[in-house]
């Protein structure tokens, strides 16, 4: 089991602010500081972890290293209690002093932000899959609910009103899915693929915020109750839209990759 140790309190979307300082003492590094919002925080047994060789120097002095769980000096904050994927375990992670060998460096010193970035073109695509899924589920239940559920004498499906909204979820998701397959085929190629991972990220995750949220609406009351699964999937789906880089990091990402020409 593993875990992405990048985000630290006052670097989430800003990356290159992580204040997690690396210092060199002959062959090892010296790890201090705090990292957050760490999926895994407790179960895994290795971390990635990104650092910084200097505080000023923004991006150009990260560096990634690879570090077991269970070496001295690291200890683990309290389980975060989430609004959704409460089966995931989320904590702090605290670096005391953790002495890291230099063998066990990725990449030359520097190069830790572009390890980063290039981790986050191959895991978005995966985010756009989890999205996708959700939705589907969503929309899976309201079409069994709309023919179950009557109203005025009638099934709910059979009024226009609910019809729109489960025509509107299901091409957001056959979009959402095609998106996604789309950048997942390009990761496998080789392919340059920030544009189109951050595209069917943001997509698919913004669809599956949407689509459960009406999935409630079709739900009426019922949707609002935990007797229902619709309540938590659309709990679930609202991280989707601020992990792997929030949605508004992902714009920024297909605006750039757009004006590099």
């Amino acid at each position: 089991m593993i875990a992405f140790c990048l985000s630290e309190p006052d670097a989430g979307s800003d990356v290159a602010g992580l204040q997690l300082l690396a210092e060199k003492d002959g062959s090892d590094y010296v790890l201090n500081g705090t990292k957050c919002w760490i999926t895994n925080g407790g179960e895994a047994d290795l971390y990635t972890v990104f650092a910084t060789l200097d505080r000023t120097s923004r991006h150009e002095g990260i560096c990634a290293f690879i570090v077991p769980a269970d070496l001295p000096g690291i200890s683990l904050g309290k389980k975060e209690d989430k609004l959704g994927q409460r089966a995931s375990d989320t904590r702090s992670i605290h670096f005391d002093g953790v002495r890291v060998p230099e063998s066990q460096r990725l990449g030359a010193e520097g190069e830790g932000f572009k390890t980063a970035m290039r981790t986050l073109d191959r895991t978005r695509p995966p985010i756009g899959a989890l999205a996708t899924g959700i939705a589907q589920r969503a929309l899976d239940e309201s079409t069994a609910y709309a023919l179950e559920r009557k109203a005025f004498g009638s099934p709910i499906g059979t009024f226009q009103a609910v019809q729109f909204m489960l025509a509107d979820m299901a091409k957001d998701i056959e979009a959402a899915r095609l998106l996604t397959q789309k950048s997942a085929w390009m990761v496998d190629q080789g392919q340059r693929a920030a544009k189109n991972s951050s595209i069917a990220k943001c997509f698919a995750t913004d669809a599956a915020m949407r689509i459960t949220v009406d999935a409630v609406q079709v739900f009426g009351g019922n949707g609002y109750t935990k007797e229902y699964p619709v309540e938590k999937l659309m709990r679930d789906a609202k991280l989707l839209q601020i992990y792997e880089g929030t949605n508004q990091i992902q714009r920024l990402v297909v605006a750039r990759e757009l004006l590099r020409g």
